[in-house]
């Protein structure tokens, strides 16, 4: 079940840094089965973008909806496991912690960062995104861009680049959720056994995002995903913490899960995206 705060990716008996490493451990699976995010939502922040640093780019999920979208994408992914798999995908990685990565003076329309900025440090994060996003700046009347704010007569005020951080929140019906978290309980107590309550679980970021940037805008985007029973099983240990359980534990979990959601049902997501831009 994946899981819809950062906190809950750190509970149980396994470190933050484990639980971050886990998920290379079945990169394939993980790239096969984790949800896509919303067309609106991709199309929204590709809008008048065409470079774009994907921050923790995994397998290149949300680098694919990019790419098709029109724009250029460069990876940063500090698991070489994962990264192995984006480059399959035809991307350019570059494997580092974020906060660590030299962009050597490149600067980027926007820089994304889906399932993946509660592992980043919130403060260095920030700082380096507004270090290499495309800077705002006075449009002269003649065309030219200066970072001269002060206004001329025929000028306007263009912004630079976007930072959008997001992340796939799972909804399940009332009824669905209380099987579930009984399931869990049960079956991995050592898991939240219900991460998916806190209705608005990324808004202590929006309180992170500092620096050179406008005040940040969250933006929401409600869908719904039909699901077969094996794939939902399927994308189950790809969240927070699920590789880690001892095997027992996991097939007893799957087991659940899989007498609980019947042969087919429809899960409800809302991707939330935490978002500012650069002047």
């Amino acid at each position: 079940m994946p899981a819809n705060n950062a906190a809950a990716d750190e509970g149980g008996q396994n470190t933050k840094k484990e639980i971050a490493q886990s998920f290379g451990l079945d990169p394939e699976r993980y790239d096969r089965a984790r949800p896509r995010y919303p067309a609106a939502m991709i199309e929204r922040i590709a809008a008048g973008n065409t470079t774009v640093l994907d921050v923790g780019i995994g397998t290149g999920i949300a680098a694919r909806q990019f790419r098709d979208a029109g724009c250029q994408v460069l990876g940063v992914e500090p698991d070489p496991r994962m990264a192995a798999v984006a480059r399959r995908h035809g991307f350019e990685v570059e494997e580092s912690r974020f906060e660590d990565w030299d962009p050597k003076g490149r600067t980027f329309d926007a820089v994304v960062a889906g399932q993946t900025w509660h592992w980043v440090d919130p403060v260095a994060g920030t700082a380096k995104a507004a270090a290499c996003l495309r800077p705002g700046g006075l449009m002269t009347p003649d065309g030219r861009m200066t970072p001269d704010r002060r206004m001329t007569p025929g000028g306007r005020m263009t912004p630079g680049g976007r930072l959008a951080l997001f992340w796939n929140t799972v909804k399940p019906a009332p009824e669905l959720a209380g099987a579930f978290a009984d399931v869990y309980r049960r079956a991995a107590p050592s898991l939240p056994f219900d991460p998916w309550a806190d209705a608005d679980p990324y808004g202590a970021i929006v309180e992170k995002v500092s620096g050179p940037l406008t005040d940040p805008e969250v933006w929401r985007f409600g869908w719904e995903h039909e699901y077969e029973r094996a794939d939902w099983l399927d994308q189950v240990p790809t969240a927070g913490g699920h590789q880690l359980l001892p095997a027992v534990e996991l097939e007893a979990l799957l087991k659940g899960l899989g007498q609980v959601i019947g042969e087919r049902f429809t899960m409800s997501y809302e991707t939330v995206v935490v978002t500012t831009t650069k002047w």
